[in-house]
């Protein structure tokens, strides 16, 4: 591999679905496909808020009061 860029491994990969697997190992299962799909964009959110350094509290609160799309 010649570009330094791109990383020999995939632990960033497997670190970004960690949350998701001890969810999943917790409580089993998810009750709904709608329950899972809502647990993943929750947890994007969480997880794109801490790696650009925001809070991830206050982003959700901002995300969750915008108007719905149509």
């Amino acid at each position: 591999m010649d570009d330094q860029r791109i990383l020999p491994d995939n632990n960033a990969s497997e670190r970004a679905i960690r949350n998701f697997k001890v969810k999943l190992k917790v409580s089993g299962f998810f009750k709904s496909p709608t329950g899972s799909e809502n647990y993943a964009v929750i947890r994007s959110v969480i997880d794109t808020a801490i790696k650009n350094q925001q809070n991830p509290y206050e982003v959700t609160r901002l995300v969750a009061i915008l108007p719905a799309a149509e």
